[in-house]
């Protein structure tokens, strides 16, 4: 019982390291600029900005942020039924992990 308290403990840190990277990333900003074009995108990949020849449109900018999320919601779930979620680690225990 112990080891699946510990385990829990494990999950519990691993999830707080990484939404602690998350907000690390998202404070993380990349500039590019090529040809009358510049981009600036976060760490966590949401594009903070798009100018082409000096003009800005906030239409495409929110556009390819919403292509973005569902590109990581797919990969999200993807990987999710890949390694079975969490609940494939815990499988078969009650709250808590505790045994049924």
């Amino acid at each position: 019982m112990f080891d699946k308290v510990k385990q829990l403990g494990q999950l519990k840190k691993m999830r707080d390291q990484a939404m602690a990277i998350q907000k690390q990333l998202a404070a993380e900003e990349i500039e590019l600029v090529e040809d009358n074009i510049k981009i600036v995108i976060t760490g966590d990949q949401k594009l903070k900005s798009l100018e082409i020849d000096g003009l800005s449109n906030e239409r495409v900018l929110e556009l390819i942020n919403k292509a973005i999320k569902k590109s990581q919601e797919m990969a999200a779930k993807k990987l999710a039924e890949m390694s079975g979620g969490l609940t494939g680690l815990l499988k078969g225990q009650g709250p808590l992990g505790e045994t049924s």
